[in-house]
């Protein structure tokens, strides 16, 4: 299986042909500027080319009525005051003679994505089309859209292939009303959407776009909009709304397939999305949902307008498709007020529906505080920065390098190492001095030659993968006491290292290494244990242990995930713990998750005893998606109370586990 690239060079050709200040961003240059970065980085070598077809009448007839498809097919055949005509009954689009064939290559490039991913020709894949497709309607073109192509997938989807539970994350900086409008009432379609909205003044204002716009019917609660009521949001804030939001409703939920309306217009330098979030984000966003549906995800090109950001970000999405490593962002530093106040006001909208927000805050008791800014110095300020012509400026990605291999194994003799992941043996001796330092600190001079060589095997695999010559590591050891502690007093001893170590189950953990800084401990039990408030030793007590789904992803998205990207680790060690109850399901998806920092270098440490989720654990180090984990059960009350008042405690420390904005004390600055 690989990642699929639908690209057809057909697709630029059409442009504005008359003056049209809103529309003339939308240009040609959007999609070849996009491939050729994917060219010139040697992405698209690497992705598999899937031809392009039209869709057809009875694809758009899902989405779209009869008498606006027959409208659309007249427009090749109009003269240039006739297109003119045509377009003003539309809101912010534009006709061309070619843009009716476009827009049927562009539902049909979604089309031919779903069906390579649904019929495993492809794990995952994205579509660079033209024209953009959310915003399209019934029996209405708008935006620069002319056909919804994410909407139609996501019917084709359902109807060709009995899909049952469809995902779509709109990560556009505009508001996909056209997508919103298509499935409002159906609760097989999930759909989250954030967009610039400053209290209904940004396009296309509507009063439909805001937080308590959640569905209708039986679709009540499957529409997620998380409004951005100031320009300039950050990093922080779009990974902030997905761990406390849309990751915890989306395994709720349970989708078989995920679709992204992939607009790039909320990238920095974007003229249109004003938003300060870097291309790297998108490799982020991307790996967070690599493991939803089995990874069977497909991205479609909607918005982006500058067109340097656009190909960046482009290139960091495929890249991470393709199971790259992603990059580290740094300079993390919490979401900001405003957003805040959109994150408590969803979670709020959505409590009703979501067993997973039942312990969300109430709505702000008054005007949230950006609404309460003087319209005059608002219009005021928004007038400056739309006709502000300073270039913005932003570090171009690091180039991303994945390590000559992916996965290496320290295995006890007769444990077969698993398929793709290499067998590791130090190809040099430690020098003597950590040798006898290893022996006196862990072994008390006792004669233990394999105890001894692990040690050492663990040691060399940690320093490969510090040099980038091994990406992950995965180690069945007899005492995973002695390994684990010994493995992370070495990799902190590295002068600017920081590591995660992330405990699953109960035992004794070496919390004292966590006293310098240089180690944040995770511990995952059913364990009560003495509060010691520490920054950087967390404790997680779950009543009904790791066996506990549902409490254990509420800790990762609520807690571990939050804290290990403000932490920003260099290396990540992940111990399970002998009798963890943790399912093979549960564990994958969180090695899975864990890869998403300290550009994958990940060390997994497990019990001899334990040696039966060695394949599971392997194939998730690999980049092969873990399995779904179906639909849960509500987590256990007192477990969510248990959490709440863990993040309360500790978001004084921690700024990404703030979510509401009283949690820093309100005001009005970003």
């Amino acid at each position: 299986m690989g990642t699929a690239l639908i690209y057809d060079e057909e697709m630029t050709n059409y442009k504005l042909l008359w003056v049209d200040p809103t529309c003339k961003i939308e240009v040609p240059e959007r999609l070849s500027v996009s491939h050729e970065a994917l060219v010139r980085n040697g992405l698209a070598d690497r992705c598999i080319s899937i031809p392009v077809r039209e869709a057809t009448d009875a694809d758009i007839l899902l989405v779209h009525s009869e008498e606006y498809l027959e409208a659309v097919k007249k427009t090749p055949y109009m003269t240039l005051e006739d297109l003119k005509e045509f377009t003003l009954q539309y809101g912010d689009v534009y006709f061309h003679p070619n843009i009716y064939h476009c827009a049927k290559l562009a539902a049909g490039a979604a089309l031919q994505l779903v069906d390579s991913v649904m019929t495993g020709q492809v794990r995952n894949g994205m579509a660079l089309v033209r024209p953009p497709g959310h915003h399209s309607m019934r029996s209405a073109a708008n935006g620069f859209c002319v056909f919804n192509n994410v909407a139609i997938a996501a019917q084709y989807a359902k109807k060709t292939y009995g899909v049952k539970r469809v995902l779509i994350v709109d990560w556009d900086v505009h508001h996909g009303q056209g997508v919103q409008y298509c499935f409002e009432d159906d609760p097989s379609v999930l759909y989250f959407s954030w967009h610039r909205y400053e209290h209904q003044k940004f396009w296309p204002h509507l009063r439909e776009s805001d937080y308590d716009s959640v569905g209708k019917e039986k679709g009540a609660g499957f529409n997620i909009n998380v409004p951005w009521n100031k320009v300039g949001m950050k990093n922080s804030d779009y990974l902030s709304v997905f761990c406390h939001v849309l990751l915890p409703v989306a395994y709720e939920f349970c989708p078989d397939l995920v679709l992204v309306c992939a607009g790039f217009d909320s990238a920095i330098g974007d003229p249109e999305g004003l938003m300060c979030a870097s291309p790297d984000i998108f490799a982020h966003l991307t790996h967070l949902l690599m493991n939803l549906a089995g990874g069977k995800l497909c991205a479609v090109l909607e918005g982006g307008y500058n067109l340097t950001s656009l190909a960046q970000s482009v290139c960091q999405t495929v890249q991470t498709l393709l199971g790259d490593p992603v990059p580290q962002l740094g300079n993390l530093d919490g979401p900001c007020t405003s957003a805040l106040e959109s994150l408590q006001c969803v979670r709020s909208a959505h409590r009703p529906y979501w067993s997973c927000l039942k312990h969300a805050a109430d709505m702000p008791t008054s005007d949230i505080s950006t609404k309460r800014i003087r319209l005059a110095e608002d219009e005021a300020k928004k007038k400056e920065e739309e006709n502000s012509t300073e270039e913005v400026s932003w570090p171009v990605p690091l180039k991303r390098v994945s390590p000559p291999v992916r996965c290496a194994s320290v295995l006890p003799d007769g444990v077969v190492c698993p398929d793709g992941c290499k067998h590791f043996s130090s190809s040099e001796d430690l020098d003597p001095t950590t040798v006898s330092k290893l022996r006196e600190t862990f072994l008390k001079d006792a004669e233990d030659p394999d105890a001894l060589t692990t040690l050492c095997s663990l040691i060399s695999l940690t320093e490969d993968m510090q040099r980038n010559e091994i990406c992950s590591g995965l180690a069945l050891v007899r005492d995973v006491t002695m390994a684990k502690t010994c493995v992370v007093q070495h990799v902190a001893t590295a002068r600017d290292n920081r590591v995660l170590f992330v405990c699953v189950g109960n035992g004794k953990v070496p919390s004292h290494i966590t006293k310098n800084g240089k180690t944040l401990l995770v511990q995952i039990s059913s364990e009560e244990t003495e509060d010691d408030r520490s920054k950087h030793y967390i404790h997680v007590c779950l009543k009904k242990g790791c066996s506990d789904t549902s409490g254990f992803l509420q800790a990762v998205f609520g807690l571990l995930l939050p804290l290990a990207y403000e932490y920003d680790p260099t290396f990540v060690v992940l111990v399970r713990m002998p009798g963890n109850g943790v399912s093979d399901s549960m564990w994958q998806q969180l090695t899975g998750l864990l890869q998403g920092f300290a550009q994958g270098h990940t060390l997994v440490l497990i019990q001899e005893a334990e040696k039966s989720c060695v394949g599971p654990t392997a194939s998730s180090l690999l980049g092969n998606p873990a399995p779904s984990l179906a639909q849960l059960q509500a987590p256990l009350p007192e477990g969510v109370a248990a959490l709440e008042r863990l993040r309360k405690r500790l978001q004084a420390n921690w700024k990404f586990l703030q979510i509401t904005a009283r949690d820093i004390g309100g005001g009005d600055e970003l």
